[in-house]
């Protein structure tokens, strides 16, 4: 059987090649509404596919984006992408999604990757390895931009949490139930990821504003896999915490593994909040208070900035870097 021609559609509807080319890239507004049922009637009825290799090489866009997340087990990951993916639909816009491990090689290797099969535009959770490559990507005008975590100076535009007031907010609610000898849980610091490290300072200042000592043997920043031996150490002592504050959904899980361990209840021995919220903080027994963030109003900013910049095809100097409010959520952990 023969491929299926634009000028096939075009004979079959009574209409120019042109005209089925204009209905194709959705420049219609001055056509016919008879015209478009009968393009419409005639790709039905021929079965045409349109060729969108030609389309985009003509165009120079492949209505195609790349996102890539730093660690897509996060609940936060998959209700950013979700979010993109709803914006991108609308727009008739298809995304390549990638994990990079928090391991910058892995990021490199994605963005050439992608950057090969010619993505309009990057979304990306940062690692602090590839500083350089951003440069040079911001230097030909490449179009990306950047969630959860920042660079100085903001060369892309850059869409975050407000990762201090998260931490206050979730220690506040500790200190007002009367707790005092309060630890921390978060994943490693040693690749210097934006919300970790501004979660820790915000836990800390929260403390010094509060007159509350810190206690850095109280403080976990680990690998996950690590996380329970530190914790060990910690149930070695007399000097026990009274409650704990997870930096982030990954860490809260190896805590509550702990607790469950110790047979310590929440929040009768210790009392718990974290950063991040998912359905499975609601059924938890007991449910754990949260600060939640506003991961589809982000999504939905980075998602529609993308496709701008895309279709500007120039980029400015510097961006802002837009921070998101925090949501405490009560429940019954603290």
């Amino acid at each position: 059987m023969n491929k299926i021609t634009m000028q096939d559609v075009a004979i079959k509807a009574g209409v120019s090649k042109s005209t089925v080319s204009q209905f194709i890239n959705n420049r219609y507004e001055y056509m016919a509404e008879e015209t478009k049922k009968r393009i419409e009637e005639a790709i039905r009825e021929l079965g045409y596919i349109p060729n969108y290799i030609a389309k985009s090489l003509k165009q120079k866009k492949t209505s195609t984006i790349g996102v890539i997340v730093a660690n897509i087990l996060h609940a936060f990951s998959t209700e950013i992408i979700r979010a993109i993916e709803d914006v991108c639909e609308c727009n008739e816009v298809q995304i390549f999604v990638c994990n990079a491990d928090d391991d910058p090689e892995k990021e490199r290797s994605y963005i050439e990757m992608l950057r090969a099969k010619q993505v309009d535009g990057l979304i990306i959770f940062p690692t602090s390895g590839n500083v350089n490559l951003y440069n040079l990507l911001k230097k030909s005008q490449f179009p990306i931009v950047f969630i959860d975590r920042k660079m100085e100076p903001a060369i892309y535009p850059t869409y975050m949490l407000d990762n201090e007031k998260a931490a206050q907010k979730a220690v506040n609610e500790l200190i007002n139930s009367g707790k005092s000898k309060i630890g921390l849980v978060g994943t490693s610091l040693e690749r210097n990821i934006t919300p970790r490290v501004e979660r820790v300072e915000g836990f800390k200042k929260t403390l010094e504003e509060n007159g509350i000592p810190i206690n850095e043997k109280w403080i976990i920043t680990a690998e996950r896999h690590e996380i329970t031996a530190y914790l060990e150490r910690i149930w070695e002592d007399d000097d026990l915490p009274d409650a704990f504050f997870a930096v982030n959904d990954l860490s809260l899980i190896e805590l509550l593994k702990f607790l469950k361990k110790k047979n310590l209840a929440i929040p009768q021995n210790v009392s718990v909040t974290a950063v991040d919220d998912s359905p499975f903080m609601e059924v938890l027994t007991p449910p754990i208070t949260v600060v939640k963030q506003p991961t589809f109003e982000m999504g939905k900013a980075a998602a529609e900035k993308i496709l701008e910049l895309a279709a500007l095809g120039k980029l400015e100097e510097e961006y802002e870097v837009t921070r998101y409010m925090p949501e405490l959520v009560r429940r019954d952990s603290v």
